[in-house]
Order: C-alpha cells, then sequence, then structure tokens
C-alpha cells in the first residue's frame, strides 16, 4: 500500500498548479430534474438503475491518470489530503462540501444527472456491502488491504445523547467533537488498509461512510433538543477552499436542502446493532464496553513539569510509551504547586500563584483550560494497516466493573486515522512532530481532580481481525494548561 499511496498523493503546491478545470464544477446546476435530490441507502440505492452509472463513474475516473483533473479518482484524494480538517473546527461542514462536489463529478463522468451518493447505514447493516468485497477482476468498488469488514466495534450511542445539545467544537457537550472521536474515526480505524490513513478516499467505501456521517449530522440537528449556530452567526462567515477555483461559502453547508439534497431517512440510532455470534444473538456493547476493571498502571518513567510555550505549561506526565493489544494506564502524578493551579484553571481562577509557589516558577499567566497532550506520536508498519484502536480515559474508577460508567470518563480515541491526521496538520504547520490534544477541561470539571494527578486509560478494542505486537508509540503523555479557551 505504501507504494501506490506515494504514486498518488500530490502535494498542495502542484495541486493548486494543476486543478484550475475544477472551475467547472462551480457552474453545474444543483437541481434535480424534478427538484432536490435524495440520497438513498446502499441496500436500496443497489436496486436502482443508478448503481451502475455509480460503477460506471468510479471506474472511469480510476482510469484518469493525470491527478489533477477533476474526472481523475486521485484528485478527489488529493483533495482530501491536502484540505480536509480533521480534530478542528469544521469538521462536518467541509465534508458536507467536499461530497456535494464529488457527488456532481460523479454526475459528469456517468453521464447520469438523476445519480446521487449513496449512503452506508452501519447502525443498520455493521458490515461492509458485499458489492465492496467482491475481488472480481474488474470491480471498481474493491480495494486490497482492508483488515475488518464489520465496524459493530465503532459504534456508539454517545452522539446522540440527550445531554449532546450544542453543535461547534469547543462548546460544551458538542455533537461534532463527540462524533468524530466515535463513530467517525473509529470506522476508519477498524476498517484499515487506505481508510486508517489521510488518503482514505482511494477506498471507495469512505464516500459512502461520509454520506452517513453528513446524514447523522443532518438527522442530529433535527432534533428539537439540538441547536446550530443560526445562518446569520459568524461561524458560518467565510468560504472552503477545496482545489484551485473550488471554493463554497460555508453558510451553504448549513443544511442539506441548501446544497437541493436530502436524504432517504434523516432519523439518528436509538439502538446499536445486533449481531450474531457462535448462533446466538449477543449486544454488541462497542464503545461502552467490556471494561472489567482500569487497566493496570504501568510504570513509564516520569517527566517534569514546565513550559511548554508561552501560552502551554505541562503539569507532569510519562515518556515512552510503547502500545499493543494489550490496554493500559498511566499515573500522571502532579506537585502540589501543579495540582493547586489545576484546581484553580479548572475553577476559573488564575493560576500564576499557585505556580510561582513551586520551586520551578511560571510567569504570572492566566490559564483557561486543560489538555491531555499525547506528544509524538507515531505508527508502526503493523500498526498502520488498522484493525483496531484505543479508546481514552480519565480517572476511570480504579476497582470493579466500570462499564456503565466508562462514557463519563472518556476523552476520545486513538488509532492510526488519529496519527495520521494529526502528521496531517503538524505538516501544515510546519512542525516535525504529529501532537494529539484532547480536551479535558469540562470532563475535569464534571469528575474532579484528585490531589496527586490523574489517571490515563487506553483501552483496546479490536475488530475481528487485528494486529498483534507493537502497533503505537508515545514520546509523552502529558497533561498541561493552556491559556486558549476551552
Amino acid at each position: 500500500m505504501g507504494a501506490e499511496m506515494a504514486k498518488s498523493s500530490i502535494n498542495r503546491r502542484t495541486f493548486l498548479k494543476g486543478s484550475a478545470s475544477a472551475v467547472a464544477l462551480m457552474s453545474l446546476p444543483a437541481m434535480g430534474a424534478t427538484g432536490p435530490y435524495t440520497r438513498q441507502e446502499w441496500q436500496a440505492f443497489k436496486l436502482t438503475p443508478q448503481f451502475e452509472s455509480f460503477k460506471t463513474a468510479i471506474r472511469l475516473m480510476k482510469a484518469v491518470t493525470d491527478a489533477t483533473k477533476p474526472t481523475s479518482w486521485s484528485y478527489w484524494v488529493n483533495v482530501h489530503v491536502n484540505y480536509c480538517p480533521h480534530m478542528v473546527p469544521y469538521f462536518c461542514a467541509w465534508h458536507r462540501g467536499y461530497l456535494y462536489y464529488f457527488e456532481q463529478q460523479l454526475r459528469i463522468v456517468s453521464g447520469d444527472n438523476s445519480l446521487t451518493l449513496p449512503y452506508w447505514d452501519y447502525y443498520s447493516y455493521p458490515t461492509i456491502p458485499q458489492e465492496f468485497l467482491d475481488a472480481a477482476t474488474g470491480n471498481p468498488l474493491y480495494v486490497s488491504g482492508r483488515i475488518n469488514s464489520n465496524v459493530s466495534s465503532a459504534l456508539t450511542l454517545a452522539p446522540f445523547a440527550p445531554s449532546v445539545v450544542n453543535f461547534p467544537r469547543g462548546t460544551s457537550n458538542s455533537y461534532e467533537a463527540s462524533f468524530e472521536s466515535a463513530p467517525h474515526n473509529p470506522v476508519h480505524n477498524l476498517i484499515g488498509g487506505w481508510m486508517a490513513d489521510m488518503q482514505s478516499p482511494t477506498d471507495p467505501i469512505f464516500f459512502l461512510h461520509h454520506a452517513n456521517v453528513d446524514r447523522l449530522w443532518d438527522a442530529w440537528s433535527q432534533q428539537p433538543q439540538t441547536t446550530l449556530p443560526l445562518p446569520s452567526n459568524s461561524y458560518w462567515s467565510g468560504s472552503f477552499t477545496y482545489a484551485k477555483g473550488l471554493t463554497i461559502l460555508k453558510s451553504k453547508t448549513y443544511m442539506p436542502s441548501l446544497l437541493n439534497y436530502q436524504y432517504a431517512s434523516a432519523t439518528v440510532p436509538t439502538s446499536l446493532p445486533p449481531t450474531a455470534q457462535q448462533g446466538r444473538i449477543i449486544r454488541v456493547q462497542a464503545q461502552l464496553g467490556p471494561i472489567h476493571g482500569r487497566p493496570a498502571l504501568t510504570g513509564f518513567s516520569k517527566t517534569s513539569e514546565r513550559a511548554i510555550d508561552s501560552g502551554r505549561r505541562s503539569l507532569g506526565g510519562v515518556a515512552n510509551m510503547s502500545l499493543n493489544e494489550k490496554s493500559v494506564s498511566a499515573q500522571l502524578q502532579l506537585s502540589s504547586s501543579a495540582s493547586a493551579a489545576l484546581q484553580d484553571t479548572l475553577k476559573g481562577r488564575s493560576a500564576a500563584a499557585a505556580l510561582q509557589q513551586g520551586s520551578n516558577a511560571a510567569p504570572a499567566t492566566t490559564y483557561r483550560s486543560v489538555n491531555v497532550v499525547l506528544d509524538s506520536v507515531t505508527v508502526t508498519e503493523l500498526g498502520r494497516k488498522g484493525g483496531y484502536f484505543y479508546n481514552v480515559y480519565l480517572n476511570l474508577p480504579e476497582q470493579g466493573d466500570v462499564d456503565g460508567v466508562s462514557q463519563k470518563h472518556f476523552l476520545g480515541t486513538l488509532g492510526p486515522f488519529e496519527i495520521s491526521a494529526a502528521m496531517h496538520h503538524a505538516e501544515s504547520a510546519h512542525s516535525q512532530a504529529p501532537v494529539l490534544v484532547f480536551p479535558a477541561t469540562e470532563l475535569l470539571q464534571r469528575l474532579g481532580a484528585g490531589a496527586s494527578g490523574v489517571v490515563v486509560s487506553l483501552v483496546r478494542v479490536d475488530g475481528p481481525s487485528a494486529p498483534k505486537g507493537s502497533a503505537i508509540s508515545v514520546g509523552e503523555l502529558r497533561i498541561e494548561l493552556s491559556t486558549s479557551a476551552p
């Protein structure tokens, strides 16, 4: 997969020089002949005449070798590689515009103006559709390298909980942050292969996955208790860029109807799918377990309290973590002054005084948020293939069956896909070491922080097939104060 990946990837500078023909997409009519287009779930879509149009379009696009042309498959892979936002604001909205333009390209190439992009509802059908698994010669839906076809272990109902009422990342109870952590990221990780990388659109199942991501956002936003920033809000100011001459106003991505499409179903999932195992029907617990006790503490070497930069300060951490198929916990011990600074920050007070009492004095700084940071994260060749991920938890109960409370301690997910995204953002920022940041302010305010520090647990979740052995290394896991808003 690595050699193919190197061939298909074009950096942003080269991509911009050769992609001017994308302007043609800007002039396409968005309205279908009889009104808004309706995107259908795969099981219904494959029974329509558009199924053949869809395969024809993919086959023809894969045959175009010039990656600067929108008629090529590699062009749309490179749009994602060079511009996609992950683990930052506008994850949902940017991808909505991306699918909108890609869908129009499918119509151009196929010559079928009624063609729509189907979605894969994995809450109802957790296994990749068989049409994508058929390795017969000439099947444009098939790619090699996938590790798993069943994504049951990725699924969670957490983003659809009644408490998740806000949308933008950075707000309390944010849908976008919750959904991207899970199920979005774990679906990528469990399938593996191309899907575990920023070049994930190489695999056609990517587009069905993201059509479902878009559909579920639309369904969530229609719930009576939820709220999006109003269309007049500055949140929707500006535009997204996909290529040279290919942009879209952020405000146009506010809801599907503004782009003249809709979904055949706009309901949120209320249960996880049952799965057959050894002749019995069992409930897949997925993100919520099974965890029958906090993973054992591992004696990693400790790192010191120190300034990271003018706006960030480490309160302490551990170094040189090697992650494999086992779950682990790490104790991040805090000095008395660091613990007091953490408490002050969580209560909205200046942490400067508490820090200056310590031997490692800090300048007067008002910190506003707390993050758990994984610095210098790398993935091994074995781990890069995917098939697994880790749920990251904060301060799980030390004893007992913690399944029932684990979601209250959930920070996010870690796998090859998240690391690929971190590397992508590090390269964009001209930084060398990929860093993953897990906002922890709200969680610690709710849970409380012990005087001696915090415990971070990384709980391994495997698909039906998963690698055994060293998968991920972390240079440092630490808890930080930041001057940035929570």
